[in-house]
């Protein structure tokens, strides 16, 4: 078994980075992509012992890996659609995640209130069989709730017409911290990982595909890679690479993704103030409403609306946002108002469209991943979700092997390999509770030695974290460090604003290049306003 190790952590500089990336070389495995697929896979096959590179072309779960609705979970609904494998897979994986990474992944309770008589058993029967698939690996038992123990988890849920309810659990995490960790992890064995290194094109020799070309986007620089093995681990965006290695080919390549966007609303925990989540199993229209808290701050969504455009920072309809405060208004006695809201993003979803849809109802389409390989031999994944990120990262390695592609090496490596910064323990602190050098786990050491320790930002944020992420995290502007190693951005876009000119100046004082200050202005302006 593996045991967390106090090593210090490596260094992420640019320049060293780079100069690695130019020695001509040919890498077992070149992944492009850096969301929480490509990266389980670069972490999976440098932890077998390939050598691997992995490139982004922005910054590391910039898309929708940073996006998430912050659970790790079996999936409740899946179960509803009969799926009994893909939740028995889940629940695996739930266990595995939350063991690897106690510092970014913990459990947490979920109450689902009862205004009808036959709610609470139907739903409880259901969750009772969540609890039998997941057998031992099961993070509570579910338990049928009264209605003043339903009002002691959720305080502030309507109480008028209130029957009861069914508690269950399952997990939450930090899903741009965990791929930081995933990515630093996959470092530490040895491989190459570059973020703001976009793919601008596909390398191939007699129809076989042999490496890729890859360009630094600070510089201009391109680099040619030659890899034994290429896997596309783009998420929305894995239709454009097949499309260049299909050119290559000539021959015509048919879309596989439908895209679909969930919609988050960010509000104060008052309007909750539990550590249990909220979860309506049915809303008007069919959907799952969540209230969730995090970091400090409750999560409300999602939706589930088919997107065709795939802008990088897609922009909530109205009508979306319409449903989930209409929804929350229904089950919770204060009603958050548009006011009230701290912080609204958006995440597309990968979901792997049929052969004969055209991706009009994304809420029927499976939210199993596809894992398949082109005639020149690129390796594409798509589809799945956060918790069997490692599971995707088997089969595409599988892929890679039953292709001729990379010679067979054991799986599970993974399965019980502690992420960057893992403790021996979880820690006190929660996932629910505000930021903090909790979730650092044992690099939270490596943060207190650097200067500005004692500098406080904001609560949850301090000059060391900057100068940690600058050093040790791969972050180049304000966005990274605001968006993604402090979830700032995602939780109170107007704070994340005002705090912005210090992080740039402290990144512009580490880095040595412009953090690119005005852009996150801009950005957070977008997290702030609701579409009219």
């Amino acid at each position: 078994m593996n045991t967390p190790s106090q090593d210090p952590p490596l260094t992420t500089d640019r320049a060293e980075l780079l100069a690695r990336l130019a020695q001509p070389r040919t890498y077992d495995l070149a992944v492009v992509g850096g969301g929480a697929t490509g990266l389980g896979v670069a972490l999976d096959a440098a932890a077998r012992g390939f050598s691997v590179v992995l490139v982004e072309s922005h910054d590391f779960a910039k898309g929708t890996s940073s996006r998430a609705t912050k659970l790790v979970h079996g999936g409740v609904r899946y179960l509803a659609q009969g799926n009994i494998a893909l939740v028995r897979e889940a629940l695996h994986e739930r266990t595995t995640l939350l063991h690897n990474a106690p510092h970014l992944a913990q459990p947490l309770a979920f109450v689902m209130p009862s205004y009808k008589l036959w709610e609470t058993p139907f739903y409880g029967v259901g969750l009772k069989m969540y609890d039998a698939l997941a057998g031992q690996a099961g993070l509570g038992a579910t338990e049928f709730l009264g209605r003043m123990d339903t009002l002691r988890c959720l305080p502030t849920v309507r109480a008028e017409g209130l029957k009861g309810g069914v508690k269950y659990w399952d997990g939450q995490f930090d899903d741009a911290r965990l791929a930081l960790a995933l990515a630093r992890t996959a470092a530490q064995r040895g491989a190459l990982l570059v973020n703001y290194c976009p793919a601008r094109g596909l390398l191939h020799e007699g129809g076989k595909l042999v490496g890729l070309v890859c360009e630094d986007a600070e510089t201009g620089r391109r680099f040619d890679l030659r890899a034994r093995a290429v896997v596309n681990a783009t998420g929305v965006w894995v239709d454009e690479l097949r499309q260049q290695d299909g050119q290559a080919l000539g021959r015509p390549v048919r879309p596989m993704v439908a895209p679909s966007q969930g919609v988050h609303i960010v509000v104060d925990r008052e309007f909750l103030p539990s550590d249990h989540a909220l979860l309506v199993p049915k809303t008007a229209d069919g959907r799952v409403l969540f209230a969730v808290p995090w970091l400090g701050k409750l999560i409300l969504g999602t939706t589930d609306s088919p997107r065709q455009d795939l802008a990088r920072e897609p922009l909530a309809f109205k009508e979306e946002v319409d449903f989930i405060l209409n929804e929350s208004a229904k089950y919770l006695r204060r009603a958050p108002l548009p006011e009230d809201v701290r912080s609204i993003w958006v995440g597309l979803r990968p979901l792997v469209k049929p052969q004969d849809d055209e991706g009009g109802n994304t809420k029927a389409i499976s939210r199993e991943h596809t894992v398949l390989a082109s005639a020149s031999g690129l390796v594409t994944v798509t589809g799945g979700k956060w918790t069997t990120y490692r599971a995707m990262a088997e089969d595409v390695l599988k892929k890679c092997f039953d292709e001729g592609l990379l010679p067979a090496r054991a799986a599970g490596v993974t399965q019980r390999l502690p992420l960057a910064g893992a403790p021996l323990e979880p820690p006190r602190r929660r996932m629910c509770d505000a930021q903090g050098l909790h979730s650092y786990g044992l690099d939270a050491a490596a943060v207190l030695q650097l200067p500005g320790a004692d500098q406080w930002l904001a609560e949850g944020l301090s000059e060391a974290m900057v100068r940690f992420a600058a050093r040790h995290e791969y972050a180049r502007t304000v966005e990274d460090m605001l968006a993604r190693r402090s979830r700032l951005l995602f939780l109170d876009a107007r704070l994340a604003a005002r705090l912005a000119p210090r992080v740039a100046a402290i990144l512009q004082e580490e880095l040595g290049r412009d953090p690119q200050l005005a852009a996150f202005q801009a950005l957070a302006q977008q997290y702030q306003h609701l579409p009219a």
